[in-house]
């Protein structure tokens, strides 16, 4: 079995090593001498995501020429793997009338994205030259703001207005199926385009054509508004299982429809947004990114955050003789404080997680609290007489301390690890829920944030037990 495994290894490094490089191939191929219709015969041959990495290792002269030879939906098709910013600066490097042709060739809703990424002026000029119902189409996504399902929405669907048969449904599908090829779902609308329903394929493929439509129409489909937040609606269209989801207007009118992928790259970006902000950022950022851009979204939480160390470290200056008169216990201040904030980061993970559900009731939130806490002192007891037993050791054998003043100490620092983690693990889950409360995102409530805050606590409870049982009940300063 062992030699098998060996054996199964070496083959999957030869695979690895023979394997062709396929971006490299494509640039070769670019940079060669290839007549056009040779090169782009050859292309037919390389998926869209190959060609698309490949266009990011090529220079401006050496794209221009790839978009000669390439038609528009072949573009297109490269444009769908590319990001919408550095395609934007692909179609930015194009002829007006070819950018136009591509354009058309796009999911409308990448159209727009990709548009936004171009100056104003070009941006408008190729709108003008492309047809007026695919215009019509991307500048209805583009008006909706970033964060609302209208800008993630696709027009690429098929719509049936109801009263119609069997047989007639079949040929709209077929007359609209040239031009849309999200077919396994076709909505239903009334004649003032209201929404009414849904028919799945298969049903409409196996009717007989003397069954009602009606009798496959789904009155129940999911559906989402166009001016929702996306954020607010993530959650509610993973809960489906359907491949397309109808967007509506505030008329309950049929505008557009979310695929999965549309789904997914909305959760990604919206998982992409809250991990920034965990880290105090207030935008994502990318390896392209100017210094300058970059600055200003670490900033703001730093500058707050910067406030807030300062008024720890006006609290540590009002235990100054606390300090003076044992200062050894200066030596065991960042153990509080580090498990302080890791009790409250990991609080603030497991709260912004349970979060996502917003059909949480008042009993629900304070049940979290309540086992954050009971958490937080059971890990508190634990570590606690584990720091009682290893610091008054450290004290004694290495500081020379007699046993008395050794495990004082410790003692006092165990329970003020155990006080300090339990109330971290309160202010990890009160925050999020005081921010989600007041409509404020809760992933603002940002690891750097919860940490300082937390160290304010632990310098508090610590220098505060210090004070009172070293000093004032025992008189070891």
């Amino acid at each position: 079995m062992q030699q098998e495994n060996l054996d199964l290894g070496r083959d999957n490094s030869e695979a690895a090593e023979i394997r062709p490089d396929r971006t490299a191939e494509i640039v070769s191929m670019i940079r060669g001498s290839d007549t056009p219709r040779a090169m782009k015969n050859k292309l037919e041959d390389y998926h869209g995501s190959d060609i698309a990495e490949a266009l990011e290792q090529l220079n401006e002269n050496e794209r221009k020429k790839l978009y000669r030879i390439c038609t528009a939906e072949r573009l297109a098709e490269i444009f769908e793997f590319s990001d919408e910013d550095t395609a934007g600066t692909y179609l930015d490097e194009m002829d007006l009338t070819k950018a136009a042709e591509v354009v058309a060739s796009l999911e409308t809703d990448t159209a727009a994205n990709i548009l936004h990424e171009i100056e104003k002026t070009k941006r408008g000029l190729i709108i003008e030259l492309v047809r007026p119902d695919i215009r019509d189409e991307i500048r209805l996504i583009g008006s909706f703001d970033d964060d609302e399902i209208g800008s993630r929405m696709t027009t690429n669907y098929i719509s049936i207005t109801e009263g119609l048969s069997v047989k007639q449904a079949m040929n709209e599908l077929v007359r609209q199926a040239e031009e849309n090829d999200n077919i396994s779902t076709i909505f239903v609308v009334g004649d003032d385009g209201e929404f009414y329903g849904a028919i799945d394929l298969k049903d409409l493929i196996t009717a007989r054509s003397t069954t009602p439509l009606d009798k496959l129409i789904m009155t129940s489909f999911p559906y989402v508004y166009a001016h929702e937040a996306v954020e607010d609606c993530i959650e509610v269209l993973k809960g489906y299982s359907e491949n397309i989801i109808p967007v509506l207007d505030n008329k309950n009118k049929l505008l557009g429809v979310m695929t999965s992928q549309n789904v997914i790259e909305a959760a990604d970006d919206e998982m992409g947004e809250d991990y920034a902000r965990l880290a105090g950022l207030t935008a994502e950022e990318d390896l392209q990114e100017p210094l300058g851009e970059s600055m200003k979204k670490r900033l703001p939480w730093l500058l707050a955050l910067l406030g807030l160390g300062l008024v720890v470290s006006a609290v540590v200056g009002t235990f100054e003789k606390v300090i003076a008169g044992l200062p050894l216990i200066m030596a065991f201040q960042s153990l509080i404080l580090d498990m302080a904030g890791n009790v409250g980061t990991q609080s603030l993970a497991v709260t912004i997680r349970v979060l996502i559900d917003e059909n949480l009731t008042f009993g629900q939130k304070m049940k979290l609290v309540g086992k954050e806490m009971r958490v937080g002192l059971c890990n508190g007891l634990l570590l606690g007489i584990l720091s009682f037993v290893m610091v008054g050791l450290y004290i004694m054998l290495l500081k020379g301390r007699d046993a008395v003043f050794s495990f004082a100490v410790s003692g006092c620092i165990g329970l003020s690890l155990i006080l300090a983690m339990v109330i971290s693990s309160a202010v990890g889950t009160l925050i999020p829920l005081f921010f989600k409360k007041i409509k404020v995102d809760p992933a603002v409530a940002s690891g750097p944030l919860i940490t300082t805050v937390n160290d304010l606590v632990a310098v508090v409870t610590y220098y505060g037990l210090s004070r009172i049982l070293l000093i004032n009940v025992m008189g070891l300063a």
